[in-house]
């Protein structure tokens, strides 16, 4: 799966979501509130990690970690499009200046 086949159905879960949060909330998420469900998301990541390394009892700790990563890529995958951020590039472009950033760093 490349890509943009990963946004599109990332785009196509929140369209549905919209949906469902329109008849039985009578609200749609904004950004605002997509972020707010992305950091808790990331909160839940981090209580995982903690588990997969002993310092939280959980069950299912890998099956667990899978979901959550997936999650997160899906709010980031959410969150780029509402933005029209072409993610594929600004990843590249952000590498390319981390990686230079490490060379001159392990050059001095």
């Amino acid at each position: 799966m490349n890509f943009d086949e990963l946004q599109n159905r990332a785009v196509e879960i929140r369209d549905k979501y919209d949906v469902l949060n329109q008849e039985k909330r009578g609200v749609v998420w904004n950004e605002q509130q997509l972020m707010a469900g992305f950091v808790g998301d990331v909160g839940d990541l981090s209580k995982i990690i903690m588990a997969k390394h002993g310092l939280r009892a959980m069950d299912d700790v890998d099956e667990k970690l899978a979901h959550e990563l997936s999650d997160c890529l899906w709010s980031v995958l959410v969150l780029a499009s509402k933005y029209n951020i072409n993610l594929p590039k600004e990843f590249m472009k952000t590498m390319d200046h981390l990686d230079n950033a490490i060379d001159v760093d392990l050059k001095a």
